[in-house]
Protein backbone atom coordinates (compact mmCIF):
# COMPACT_ATOMS: atom_id res chain seq x y z
CA UNK A 1 0.00 0.00 0.00
CA UNK A 2 1.39 3.36 -0.98
CA UNK A 3 1.20 5.73 2.01
CA UNK A 4 -0.08 9.25 1.62
CA UNK A 5 1.85 12.10 3.18
CA UNK A 6 -0.68 14.76 2.27
CA UNK A 7 -2.12 17.00 4.92
CA UNK A 8 -5.73 16.07 4.08
CA UNK A 9 -5.00 12.35 4.53
CA UNK A 10 -3.37 13.06 7.88
CA UNK A 11 -6.34 15.09 9.09
CA UNK A 12 -8.84 12.47 7.91
CA UNK A 13 -6.77 9.73 9.56
CA UNK A 14 -6.71 11.61 12.86
CA UNK A 15 -10.47 12.10 12.71
CA UNK A 16 -11.05 8.41 11.94
CA UNK A 17 -8.73 7.33 14.75
CA UNK A 18 -10.51 9.57 17.24
CA UNK A 19 -13.95 8.28 16.22
CA UNK A 20 -12.84 4.63 16.24
CA UNK A 21 -11.31 5.04 19.70
CA UNK A 22 -14.54 6.54 21.00
CA UNK A 23 -16.55 3.70 19.45
CA UNK A 24 -14.24 1.10 20.96
CA UNK A 25 -14.80 2.51 24.44
CA UNK A 26 -18.49 3.39 24.26
CA UNK A 27 -20.24 1.16 21.74
CA UNK A 28 -18.35 -2.05 20.98
CA UNK A 29 -19.45 -4.67 23.50
CA UNK A 30 -16.91 -7.42 22.79
CA UNK A 31 -14.99 -8.37 25.97
CA UNK A 32 -11.97 -9.41 23.88
CA UNK A 33 -11.46 -5.73 23.03
CA UNK A 34 -11.43 -4.53 26.63
CA UNK A 35 -7.65 -3.92 26.77
CA UNK A 36 -7.13 -2.96 23.12
CA UNK A 37 -5.79 0.52 22.37
CA UNK A 38 -5.72 2.09 18.93
CA UNK A 39 -2.30 3.66 18.52
CA UNK A 40 -2.04 5.14 15.01
CA UNK A 41 -3.44 5.14 11.51
CA UNK A 42 -2.06 5.30 7.98
CA UNK A 43 -4.07 6.25 4.90
CA UNK A 44 -3.24 5.24 1.36
CA UNK A 45 -2.84 7.78 -1.45
CA UNK A 46 -6.47 7.83 -2.63
CA UNK A 47 -7.81 7.52 0.96
CA UNK A 48 -9.80 4.34 0.30
CA UNK A 49 -7.86 2.19 2.78
CA UNK A 50 -7.01 2.99 6.38
CA UNK A 51 -4.53 0.79 8.24
CA UNK A 52 -5.39 1.08 11.92
CA UNK A 53 -2.63 0.01 14.32
CA UNK A 54 -3.56 -1.37 17.73
CA UNK A 55 -1.82 -2.64 20.84
CA UNK A 56 -3.06 -5.09 23.45
CA UNK A 57 -2.90 -4.77 27.20
CA UNK A 58 -1.24 -7.23 29.53
CA UNK A 59 -4.25 -9.48 30.05
CA UNK A 60 -5.34 -9.89 26.43
CA UNK A 61 -4.38 -12.18 23.57
CA UNK A 62 -3.44 -10.42 20.33
CA UNK A 63 -4.87 -13.20 18.12
CA UNK A 64 -8.25 -12.97 19.83
CA UNK A 65 -8.10 -9.18 19.60
CA UNK A 66 -7.38 -9.41 15.86
CA UNK A 67 -10.37 -11.70 15.37
CA UNK A 68 -12.63 -9.41 17.41
CA UNK A 69 -11.48 -6.30 15.51
CA UNK A 70 -12.12 -7.99 12.16
CA UNK A 71 -15.57 -8.98 13.39
CA UNK A 72 -16.36 -5.46 14.64
CA UNK A 73 -14.81 -3.78 11.58
CA UNK A 74 -18.03 -3.71 9.57
CA UNK A 75 -19.97 -2.17 12.42
CA UNK A 76 -17.25 0.41 13.01
CA UNK A 77 -17.10 1.33 9.32
CA UNK A 78 -20.87 1.78 9.09
CA UNK A 79 -20.83 3.97 12.22
CA UNK A 80 -17.98 6.00 10.71
CA UNK A 81 -20.17 6.64 7.68
CA UNK A 82 -22.82 8.13 9.93
CA UNK A 83 -20.40 10.23 12.01
CA UNK A 84 -18.05 11.77 9.47
CA UNK A 85 -18.91 13.47 6.22
CA UNK A 86 -16.80 11.91 3.47
CA UNK A 87 -17.74 10.70 0.02
CA UNK A 88 -16.45 7.18 0.67
CA UNK A 89 -15.62 5.68 4.04
CA UNK A 90 -12.24 3.94 3.82
CA UNK A 91 -11.84 0.21 4.24
CA UNK A 92 -10.48 -0.54 7.72
CA UNK A 93 -7.51 -2.88 8.02
CA UNK A 94 -6.38 -3.65 11.56
CA UNK A 95 -2.67 -4.29 12.08
CA UNK A 96 -0.94 -5.21 15.32
CA UNK A 97 1.50 -2.48 16.39
CA UNK A 98 4.57 -4.18 17.81
CA UNK A 99 6.72 -1.04 17.97
CA UNK A 100 6.51 -0.64 21.75
CA UNK A 101 6.90 -4.36 22.29
CA UNK A 102 10.08 -4.36 20.21
CA UNK A 103 11.44 -1.36 22.09
CA UNK A 104 10.83 -2.89 25.53
CA UNK A 105 11.80 -6.50 24.83
CA UNK A 106 14.47 -5.95 22.19
CA UNK A 107 17.71 -7.78 22.76
CA UNK A 108 20.80 -5.58 22.70
CA UNK A 109 22.98 -5.83 19.63
CA UNK A 110 26.12 -7.98 19.85
CA UNK A 111 28.38 -4.93 20.01
CA UNK A 112 26.37 -3.30 22.80
CA UNK A 113 27.03 -5.92 25.48
CA UNK A 114 29.06 -4.84 28.50
CA UNK A 115 30.82 -8.12 29.25
CA UNK A 116 34.32 -6.59 29.36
Amino acid sequence: MKISGRRRATRLGDLILRELSTMLVEEVQDPRLEFVTLSSIRMNVDMTVAEVFYTCGVGSDKDEAATALRKAGGFMRSQLGRRIKVRAVPELRFMYDDFLENMVYAKPAAGDSEDS
